[in-house]
């Protein structure tokens, strides 16, 4: 795991994966709410320091600010952790994979607030579009470092089901991005782009269905069992999403059928205008973020862990031969 055994690194990583998915909930919340200016100045909120705003305004106010401002912190902190981490990696892990993804993580980390703070600046939609793209991928990062930091010199070998493990995560990356625009709607896109960001949606949400089953089928007779746990992981979180994904387009939109074709037309702006709807509409956001990480985790283990050159690495810093790796159970 690093060159003093030191588990810390890990620790931190995975430290990092929850405060993060608690960030990427709240964004999803603010999405949700349409909240993302409720606090229209930045990085001061209502021109206090945003670590100074008081305590009573914040969790007695509107929700919409509490979401926003909430926000803020929760990505401050998840900024200081990256920091953290990476500092760490670069102290104690030998992997040059693992070292250059704790780089890409405080990149994008600070990518990510630099964004957050101009779309509010600008009030810019194409900003906030931006801005949820790139904060599934930080989250992917962070999973690839928690996992990789996890073992160093005993990793899973590697399954037949290596190419579908890593089109998993691409796919269902894809399919966040287009989710994001859909997100964030114009309300004076044409119904013709509103009708093809929705098809290519759904269709990104079969493509990741079909991966899933795919690699769960591909790895259950194979050697590799963490690989196989993760695919059909994947396969069950895909299928709950499927079924999120009608509720969220019911509560946007209505029942869409050939009785009520204004079901399939945007024609305002859509906000969750219930309790119930915002759940489903925003659990409908996470778990996709959720299927993003565990695809990561899945593509790593299908492909057996780390490259040949990091298990080079860990093995020898670690004391073991240079041999074929053996097999984990976890």
């Amino acid at each position: 795991m690093s060159r003093s055994g030191s588990i810390a690194p890990h620790l931190v990583a995975c430290l990092l994966v929850a405060a993060t998915a608690v960030l990427l909930s709240f964004g999803a919340l603010v999405t949700t709410y349409e909240a993302a200016m409720a606090v229209p100045d930045w990085p001061a909120t209502y021109g206090h320091n945003m670590f100074l705003f008081p305590l009573a305004e914040w969790l007695g106010g509107p929700w919409d600010l509490f979401l926003e401002h909430g926000h803020r912190l929760i990505g401050a902190l998840v900024g200081m952790i990256t920091l953290v981490l990476a500092g760490l990696v670069w102290r104690a892990v030998p992997s040059p994979t693992v070292r250059w993804l704790a780089v890409a993580a405080v990149v994008l980390v600070v990518v990510q607030g630099v964004l957050g703070g101009l779309r509010v600046r600008l009030d810019d939609t194409t900003i906030a579009k931006v801005h949820a793209c790139t904060g599934p991928l930080f989250f992917a990062t962070a999973v690839a470092i928690a996992v990789l930091t996890r073992r160093s010199a005993a990793v899973p070998l590697p399954s037949v089901a290596g190419g579908l493990g890593t089109a998993v995560p691409v796919a269902a990356y894809a399919q966040l991005v287009a989710g994001a625009q859909l997100r964030h709607l114009d309300p004076a896109m044409p119904p013709g782009t509103f009708h093809a960001l929705v098809g290519t949606h759904v269709l990104l949400g079969l493509v990741v269905a079909g991966l899933a089953f795919a690699a769960a089928l591909a790895t259950r007779s194979g050697l590799n069992r963490p690989a196989r746990r993760r695919a059909w992981v994947v396969a069950g979180l895909v299928t709950v999403q499927l079924l999120l994904g009608v509720g969220t387009w019911v509560a946007k939109y209505g029942v869409p059928s050939a009785i009520l074709p204004d079901a399939w037309r945007m024609t305002e702006p859509v906000v969750a205008r219930s309790g119930s709807g915002a759940a489903i509409i925003t659990a409908h956001a996470v778990l996709g973020m959720v299927i993003l990480g565990v695809g990561v985790a899945l593509a790593i283990a299908a492909a057996g862990s780390q490259p040949a050159a990091d298990r080079s690495l860990a093995r020898a810093a670690a004391g073991r031969p240079l041999g074929r790796p053996r097999e984990v159970t976890a």
